[in-house]
């Protein structure tokens, strides 16, 4: 099985051109000003036709936006996906692919396997979803805190789940990572950066290998 990589919180030319030379599927942009990997909708703009133009697939990463804004980061940025990283109703999910013809991943805090029951509202709405770990305490950002969840609630998990894996995510655990959760994707942000929001392109040359290294030891599909 070869999973699919995204790598979120992109930000600049440079680690977008290295995110499509190490074979990454995702670029995810975070429009969240508390988020050190905030972006302008004006410099995701630029970002997305960078990445459309060596293939990767663009997301919009949003929390509990109103319409005014996501209306002007689908227009102006054309992303292939909206994820909602908030606490966004089945409803307003289910109106958010109405209202822009888009695929919607739906985010999930997760710390025990009771936490597992809030994504069955969103099945038949939810294209994706994506389990991160709850944020520590104190922490204003719902993600990209650099914290894992222990991967063996997912054992729990309806099979049929289309998820990725996210949290805490670096080149020195995903592949134990990928071992327990059989997940299809990860998501990685805060595992590939050398400060807040700025990202190494040593370190994800290191996590997209050993993303495939791992995968070489996965049943094949």
């Amino acid at each position: 099985m070869t999973a699919t990589i995204k790598i979120c919180g992109l930000s600049t030319p440079e680690a977008m051109d290295r995110a499509a030379d190490l074979g990454a599927d995702m670029a995810g942009f975070i429009f969240f000003p508390k988020s050190p990997r905030h972006v302008s909708v004006e410099t995701a703009s630029a970002l997305a036709g960078q990445a459309r133009s060596r293939g990767l697939k663009t997301v919009a990463v949003t929390v509990d936006m109103d319409n005014a804004g996501l209306d002007e980061i689908v227009a102006k940025v054309r992303p292939d996906w909206l994820q909602l990283h908030g606490g966004e109703s089945p409803h307003r999910a289910a109106e958010l692919k109405s209202r822009y013809g888009l695929p919607v991943m739906k985010a999930f805090a997760i710390r025990d396997a009771a936490d597992f029951d809030k994504i069955e509202p969103y099945k038949g709405i939810a294209d994706r979803f994506l389990f991160d770990a709850k944020a520590p305490k104190g922490s204003d950002l719902p993600g990209g805190n650099g914290v894992s969840f222990d991967w063996r609630l997912l054992a729990t998990l309806d099979g049929a789940a289309n998820y990725m894996l996210s949290g805490g995510l670096t080149k020195d655990n995903i592949g134990e990572a990928l071992g327990i959760s059989h997940a299809t994707g990860v998501d990685v942000s805060s595992g590939v950066e050398s400060a807040p929001g700025v990202k190494s392109l040593e370190m994800m040359d290191s996590f997209v290998r050993a993303v495939r290294d791992a995968d070489k030891g996965r049943p094949q599909e």
